[in-house]
């Protein structure tokens, strides 16, 4: 079926199974009792029903129980919680535990993969790991090394195991698998190692390679289709080579546009959401064009693979704006009417509302008031109106450019809740210096070009802000101010009360409808995890994984101290270790 079939047929209500039959993770997901699925639900509004802790109850939470992750490295990720078990995975070396919530305390099984140790030394910004998935009784694990193994969630019995890339070209994973039908969806990373994105589907049954699309290059390694896969930006058909034409020779072979962010969703539309990463090297002089598809979200038949559109945020991208965010998926009014919107609060401080049909753009709005890098985005052409002075080039220090390349927001994942129709993000307030230099390619060796320089906007100790955020205004409601950047990913509940976690390690439950901070707990370490909540024999219970690190906390989680070291991240959190240190260790909170 193509693309312009499905917008029919899903508008008449006779598109088969991909309209009218759920998937049973979809119905699984609706159970507010359990979390399936790593962003909660295939639109990833990260949004619970559950809504024992209130406003006026959540000051009594209590420390429930609490486990070692075994490792002291950057913990992005969250549980899941099946049934009476909870599953999680560590930092590298990637442990993977099996709890059951009946007998707590007891490891009802660990996993410890063997690794190729050369990985974590290609891994760009910390050995960081973003969770398992989960299916049919199985746990879908994806390692640094680039290995994606299915276990047995019963027993944790290694069922089948597929190689996804090779550490020794800079190829490493750390997002969290989707699973979609009967296949098991994953990235890669490295695009600080030259590396060419791509998006693999897996069997899960066998493990056998069904698919593999490519971020950059030829239409039949990206699997587009040339008269049907359409350009967001244009509203038409790519043509023939759109990638190839915005580079110069075989500069797309580096091309980057790696895809170590998070995937959704449409059960209806039968389409999965994602983004690529930045196109390589981060000095703009030494690959002019528009280097298409870096920086992009896509849409894809996840039982083919085959490109429906794509979108292109930051065109010739020059700041490392990557594109790898969360695409949330709601539907939105806009000039009066209803649409199927796709949500994307992009490392480059602009929050994109695009119909989620077909790509087109409907609203673009700053949800950082420091950008600067572009005036706007202009929504008839989808392309930035830039800002001249903030353009990089090779050696020229390009001062006071806002977001930095950390982003105004990097992986830390959104949510929204349907009652008052906004999103809560958390968010980095920071902007940077930026010097490009020439760079050559080695395989295996960091491919960057770029010095950079990282600090708070304004200059002033303001990193991170939490903000409540209508995405078709662009109007903030309210906002948080914190010391450091915000790198754990909001929690919202049907009781109005939202958690998410400092990197200072503070973790807090906020009202929604005012902002105010109602309860604190200082947890072992920083939190760059995303706390998920569950009910277990009628409790409502939160749960976060802690454990300081990614870009965000680089210096800490290396021992780095020269300010530019860490891709620029290091001076922009050189007094965090005066508030908190290295750990990894899962905190379960409820009330009493």
């Amino acid at each position: 079926m193509n693309f312009r079939a499905q917008i029919c047929c899903v508008a008449i209500g006779i598109c088969g199974l991909a309209a009218n039959g759920a998937t049973s993770l979809d119905t699984e997901s609706q159970d507010p009792n359990q979390w399936v699925l790593p962003l909660g639900s295939y639109s990833a509004i990260r949004h619970s029903k559950l809504n024992q802790i209130t406003p006026g109850n959540v000051a009594g939470l209590k420390v429930a129980w609490m486990m070692s992750t075994g490792t002291l490295r950057g913990q992005e990720g969250q549980p899941l919680i099946i049934g009476d078990m909870m599953y999680f995975e560590s930092s590298y070396p990637n442990f993977v535990y099996a709890v059951n919530l009946d007998d707590i305390g007891r490891i009802v099984w660990k996993f410890a993969p063997e690794q190729d140790k050369f990985a974590p030394s290609v891994a760009c910004c910390d050995v960081v790991n973003r969770g398992v998935a989960y299916a049919d009784g199985k746990l879908f694990v994806a390692t640094l090394d680039t290995n994606l193994y299915a276990l047995d969630a019963k027993t944790g019995k290694t069922l089948w195991a597929a190689r996804n890339g090779d550490p020794q070209l800079g190829q490493t994973m750390t997002s969290a698998p989707l699973v979609v039908h009967d296949k098991v969806i994953v990235g890669i990373a490295g695009g600080e190692y030259g590396v060419r994105g791509y998006l693999s589907a897996y069997d899960t049954k066998t493990g056998k390679l069904a698919w593999r699309a490519h971020s950059v290059g030829s239409d039949q390694d990206m699997l587009f289709d040339a008269n049907k896969t359409i350009d967001g930006a244009t509203q038409s058909p790519v043509g023939k080579d759109s990638s190839l034409k915005t580079w110069q020779g075989d500069q797309w072979k580096l091309g980057g546009g790696t895809t170590w962010g998070w995937y959704t969703y449409d059960p209806q539309l039968n389409l999965v959401y994602y983004g690529s990463g930045n196109p390589g090297t981060w000095n703009p002089n030494e690959r002019p064009g528009d280097n298409k598809w870096s920086t992009t979200i896509f849409a894809r038949n996840p039982d083919t693979g085959v490109a429906a559109w794509a979108y292109q945020m930051t065109p010739h991208d020059a700041w490392d704006y990557d594109g790898i965010n969360e695409s949330v998926l709601t539907d939105s009014v806009v000039d009066g009417k209803t649409i199927p919107t796709l949500t994307h609060f992009d490392r480059n401080g602009f929050a994109y509302v695009l119909d989620r049909r077909n790509g087109k753009l409907l609203k673009a709005n700053k949800f950082d008031p420091s950008t600067n890098w572009a005036k706007e985005i202009d929504l008839k052409t989808g392309r930035p109106v830039l800002n001249p002075d903030k353009m990089t080039k090779e050696d020229v220090n390009v001062k006071d450019i806002c977001p930095a390349a950390q982003g105004a927001k990097n992986h830390q994942p959104a949510s929204y809740d349907p009652a008052t129709k906004l999103f809560y993000v958390a968010t980095n307030h920071i902007c940077m210096d930026y010097q490009a230099f020439s760079v050559k390619y080695k395989s295996g060796f960091p491919y960057v070009g770029a010095l950079l320089s990282m600090f708070p906007a304004d200059h002033g100790n303001v990193r991170g802000r939490l903000i409540a955020f209508d995405q078709v205004s662009g109007e903030t409601k309210w906002s948080i101010n914190d010391m450091f950047q915000d790198y754990s990913g909001p929690l919202t509940t049907d009781s109005g009360v939202l958690f998410y976690g400092t990197l200072g390690g503070w973790f807090k439950a906020v009202d929604e409808a005012s902002g105010k901070i109602l309860y604190q707990f200082h947890t072992p370490s920083g939190i760059i995890g995303n706390p998920i909540t569950y009910m277990h024999k009628g409790k409502q219970y939160v749960a976060v994984l802690t454990g300081v690190g990614g870009w965000a906390a680089i210096g800490l989680a290396e021992g780095l101290t020269k300010g530019t070291e860490g891709l620029g991240g290091v001076g922009l959190t050189a007094s965090l270790n005066d508030w908190t240190n290295l750990g990894g260790t899962l905190v379960v909170f409820s009330l009493n």
